[in-house]
Formats: C-alpha cells, structure tokens, sequence
C-alpha cells in the first residue's frame, strides 16, 4: 500500500525544474514548427511516393504497350510459315528495318519454349544474334501475349513477351533501362524540391509563428507582472483627496496593475482576445481590491468611532455619575457637610444633564436606523420663528435676528419637532461658542424646489482643524472633560443630532467658516421632491438660490445680507 502509495505520488513530488525538462513543458515557439515540420514532411513524402508510382505505373504502361505493338508487328511478318528451322533467322529479318528502337530484342520460339533464335538491335551498325546464355535468359515465356521481366546478361533488364498462332511463335522485348533512369531522375528531382521546399517552408513558419506567439508573450509577461504584484498584502490606490482624516496605517498601497496594450487586444485573434480577457480580469481585481479597501477603511473608521464614541460617551457619563456619588457621599457623612437642598439641587441638575445625554444617544440610534417619530406638514418658518424667539429668552446678551426670504410657503414633510430641535441646536451652538454681543442671523428661503435655512454669525468661527469632523459625534472645541458650568461647552453631540435629523428628512447641512463668519446652512427638499444627494460639505459650495425681498415679518428685523450655499462637513 505505501509502495503504491509513493509511486503515485511521485511524479507530483517533481521540483519545477525537472517538470520543466519533459516534453510537455515545451513551449509553444518550439512545438509549433516542430509539429508543422513534421506534417509538412509527411505531405511532401505521400506526394512524392504518389507521383512516383503514378509516373511508374505510366512509364511501365507505355513500355509494355510498346513491347506488345513491337510482338504483334513481328508476329504480322513471320505468318505463314509453319515451324521453325534452320533458317528462321529470316524471321527477324523486321529488326533490319528502319525506325527500330536501339535496344529491341526479337526472336522465334520453338515448340518446347525454348528460343530458337534471338537477335539485338545495337547502337549502331546491323542487328547481331544472341549469345547462349543470352537465349537461356529468355526460356520459358509462353506465347500468350503476358509480359515478363528478364535481366539478359550483357543487355540488361527487358521487358518481354511473346505471341503465338498460326505461325511460329515470336518473342520481342524492349529494354527497361530508359524507364528506370527516368523514375531515378524523378526520385532525385522531388527529393530535392520536398528538402528545399520543407527548409523554406520550416524557416518561413518559424518566422511566422514567432511574430504570431509575440503579442502572446506580452500577454503573458503582464500576467507575470500582475502575478509578481503583493495582491494578499496590499490595496489599488486611487486619487488622493485634496484634504480629510489623516489615512490609518495599513497595508503598502499598489499603483496601477500592469495592463496589455491597446494594440495587443484585437478581438479578431485568439491572442487579442487572450489579451482583452485578462484587461478585464485585471479590471476586476483593481476594482475588488479598491472596494476592498474602502470596505477596511469604513470598517476601520467604524470601529474608531465606536470606541471614541464609548470612551466619550464613559467620560460623559461618569463625569454626571461621579458628581451625584461626591453629593451622596458628603449628605452621608452628616448635615453639617452641605446643605440638603444645594445637595439635592446638584444632584438632580447632574441627573438631569445624565437624563439629556442618555437621550441623545438614544435618537441618534433611532436616527441611525431611519426611524422618525412623526411625519407630517411643517412650516419651516414659524418654526425658525419660534426657535429665534427662544434663543434671544435664553441667551440676551446676543444680537439674534430673523429674515424671511419667501417666494413661495416654506412648507415641508417632517417631523416638526426635531426640526424645531435641528434650529435649537445651531442657535445654541452659537450662542456658546462666540463671545458676548455676537450678531445671530438666522433666515428661511423658500424656492420651488428646496427650502433652505441658514444661520449665520460674526464670532471668531470654527478652527481649521476642526472643520471637517465638526459633526461628527462627541466632538468638541474645547477637548477637556471638565467644564465648570453649562455655557463652557457641550456634550458634542448638538450638531452631530442636528446632522442626523436633517439627512433622515432627505436634506443636507453644511458648514463654511472663517474668522468673523460662520454660517451654517440647511437644505430640505420641498413637498413632493425627491431626496437631496449629499455632498462633500467642506470643499463644495452650492449655487446661490435667487430671491425676492423679504415680506414683512411679524417682528422687525433687519434684512440680512444673503450668503453662498455653502455645502460643508461639520462641528458640534
């Protein structure tokens, strides 16, 4: 069993080098003239013998009916006389006559078969007789008319036959040596034309077939080079986008994998068609391999930012926790510690601050899942309305004012409150993050297609380095955990929930900010609209929507000043 076992596993066991030496490992540029020699040879060989036997065939023919016209002419002279006797030499006396053929053998038989006499036309002079051993060379042919092949000593090979009837018996041959040199003749020409013809026709296919193999060769040194390439360790890169997160360590980018040329992929040959397959081929992995690194690349982001989000969301939390358990632990060591009431005071405000944070999270999981808690007509201006006129109760020591640029019911499909908390959020945002008498513009255009609101102020605007995650989740202009009272700051998570609720209505919201101007703008389809696409909202401004004046509004404001649509990537 182990012995058939190891001879079956044997010629598997091969290095590649010793694989590469059997025949089978051959390349094409050799197999090919190889295999096209070899039936070249095998055509010129069955034509030659063709020929040869043909022309043969023909020759012997021609001979033989010869050398019967020859037997029937003499049998024609000798008619008439009975038997053969001591002067049947007169018999022959035809091979005297002109137009012979040198070479011409003519003789009489007698009775037993035997040649009686026998007489040879030469090259020249006069017909001379036959020697004994000559006649013995031509016993025993019967006079039937069949033909017979005899090497006559001194003469030759001839072809003979002999006719018989009512006179004697006559016997004539011709010689075959005329035959024979002819068909050597043919042998030699056809043996060199086929060697001449098989060296220009190996040395042309040769040629031919390496040109043809070369756009194959190029093809498969691409697959050599794609082969060469790290695919396992390494991702297709793309263009590198002008500004965003700082790229994560990861695996050693791979440039353009190498492609056959156009010229290489014409699909009216199996070699450009060879060729084309494996552009797509390469296509293909390029494209996988780059949706595989997207795919790693969210995947990374993802994982950052739910461990950013569990560490923030753990300080947030603690921070409220910790408070609450130094309160209880100071009223548990007696009355004379604090006051009761400031006690439970902070206590329930760190509740309350724990309460509104847990809250957050909560709608932004709903609004990650696409879920809205109602759906109905919203007037987006008096909800701005309402938003401005509570931002200027809470916040008083800020200019807030309100314009109204209206072509048309700034009406919209949605959820009223959250959109009341998207503008709350914004306004609140400014109110923390800018000093004391900052100018608030908040304003509401309505078009037939889209309905935009934007706040803008004249603080010291969002930072640099900040822009681009400013709505991203827990992320905060002031990066500490501890802030002393409310207006030092937030949770982080105002712009990243006002972010979500208005791509969960099918809008859009953006940033543009520079020292002394921040404006951040919303874009919400109108009613009957589809969906608005996102946008990169850091680097790709939108065109200005065109406006009517102001109508009057209820509370006198000053008109502001309209501001490109900004489309932007945020703070919070």
């Amino acid at each position: 069993m182990s012995s058939r076992l190891r001879h079956r596993l044997r010629p598997h066991g091969r290095s590649p080098r010793d694989r590469s030496r059997t025949p089978h490992a051959r390349s094409l540029r050799s197999r090919l003239p190889l295999l096209v020699g070899v039936t070249l040879v095998v055509v010129c060989a069955v034509t030659a013998l063709t020929v040869f036997l043909v022309q043969r065939a023909y020759l012997l023919g021609d001979l033989d009916q010869r050398v019967t016209n020859t037997a029937e002419r003499v049998q024609g002279g000798t008619r008439g006389t009975a038997e053969a006797g001591p002067d049947a030499d007169k018999d022959l006396a035809f091979l005297d006559q002109r137009g012979q053929a040198v070479g011409t053998i003519g003789g009489t038989l007698d009775v037993d078969g035997y040649v009686s006499a026998a007489r040879v036309v030469p090259q020249d002079g006069d017909p001379r007789s036959l020697n004994a051993a000559q006649r013995a060379a031509l016993d025993g042919i019967e006079a039937d008319g069949s033909l017979h092949t005899r090497t006559v000593p001194g003469l030759g090979t001839y072809r003979v036959t002999a006719l018989g009837g009512s006179g004697h018996a006559v016997l004539t041959g011709l010689p075959m040596d005329g035959v024979r040199d002819m068909i050597r003749d043919l042998v030699v020409v056809e043996a060199a034309v086929a060697v001449v013809g098989l060296a220009a026709a190996g040395c042309v296919c040769a040629v031919v077939i390496r040109r043809q193999l070369r756009p194959l060769g190029r093809v498969a040194a691409a697959a050599a080079e794609v082969s060469r390439s790290a695919l396992d360790r390494a991702e297709a890169t793309g263009p590198t986008p002008a500004s965003g997160p700082t790229p994560v360590p990861g695996p050693t980018p791979v440039s353009g994998l190498v492609r056959v040329s156009e010229r290489d992929t014409d699909p009216g040959s199996e070699a450009g068609q060879v060729a084309a397959a494996l552009n797509r081929m390469i296509d293909h992995v390029e494209s996988s391999l780059a949706e595989r690194q997207r795919g790693e690349e969210e995947i990374r982001r993802s994982e950052e930012r739910t461990r950013r989000l569990l560490a923030d969301a753990s300080h947030e939390l603690r921070t409220p926790l910790a408070a609450i358990a130094g309160y209880a632990e100071l009223m548990n060591r007696g009355p004379g510690m604090i006051e009761p009431t400031l006690a439970w005071r902070r206590v329930s405000a760190e509740s309350a601050r724990m309460t509104g944070l847990v809250e957050d999270l909560l709608l932004l999981a709903r609004l990650d899942e696409g879920r809205l808690p109602h759906s109905a007509e919203a007037d987006l201006a008096a909800l701005v309305a309402d938003a401005v006129w509570d931002a200027r109760a809470t916040g008083d020591d800020h200019d807030w004012q309100l314009g109204l640029l209206l072509d048309t019911p700034a009406l919209v499909t949605g959820d009223e409150a959250r959109l009341h908390q998207v503008v709350a959020n914004l306004l609140a945002n400014a109110r923390m993050h800018t000093p004391v008498g900052t100018t608030v513009v908040t304003s509401v255009e309505a078009t037939d297609e889209r309905r935009v609101i934007r706040v803008r102020d004249n603080g010291p605007g969002i930072p640099p380095a900040l822009l681009p995650r400013v709505f991203e989740r827990f992320t905060r202009a002031d990066a500490s955990r501890s802030r002393p009272d409310a207006r030092s700051g937030g949770s982080g998570l105002g712009l990243a929930i006002a972010a979500a609720i208005t791509q969960a209505h099918g809008g859009r919201i953006g940033v543009e900010s520079e020292p002394g101007r921040t404006e951040f703008t919303i874009e919400l389809p109108a009613i009957g609209m589809p969906r608005l696409l996102p946008v990169d909202t850091v680097s790709a401004p939108s065109t200005p929507t065109p406006t009517s004046p102001p109508p009057t509004s209820p509370h006198p404001t000053p008109a502001p000043t309209r501001a490109p649509d900004i489309a932007s990537s945020s703070m919070s």
